[in-house]
């Protein structure tokens, strides 16, 4: 179903603005939502907090649009829910990253394997 834009009114224009906005919102909620139900109240969750590092906490409550967890050293933060990773995700990616940086240091910096 093409809209031809360039033959609308500009009222017509600002009416589909809205709908478009509209429904962005209501895709970004609904994402929001499925990224929540990853994860029960209560449980072990971590994320990256920027100056910090990455922090480990219990997930608090759910919100609107976030999720509230308390850090192991007592901060509340809300978190979109896109943003956090169960400890052991976090400890997976962690090692991938060593591995594949591994891949970039010298042969002769590289760990050898010897069989005997």
């Amino acid at each position: 179903m093409p809209v031809d834009i360039d033959r609308m009114t500009h009222d017509e224009l600002v009416a589909l603005n809205q709908r478009i906005v509209e429904r962005l919102k209501f895709l970004n909620s609904m994402q929001a939502h499925k990224d929540m139900m990853a994860f029960n109240i209560g449980a072990r969750v971590s994320f990256d907090s920027g100056q910090n590092g990455r922090l480990l906490g219990t997930l608090l409550k759910f919100n609107r649009k976030t999720v509230t967890v308390v850090t192991d050293n007592g901060q509340k933060w809300n978190i979109s829910p896109h943003l956090l990773k169960t400890p052991s995700q976090h400890n997976r990616s962690s090692m991938q990253m060593k591995n594949n940086l591994s891949d970039y240091r010298k042969p002769s910096q590289r760990a050898q394997h010897t069989t005997e």
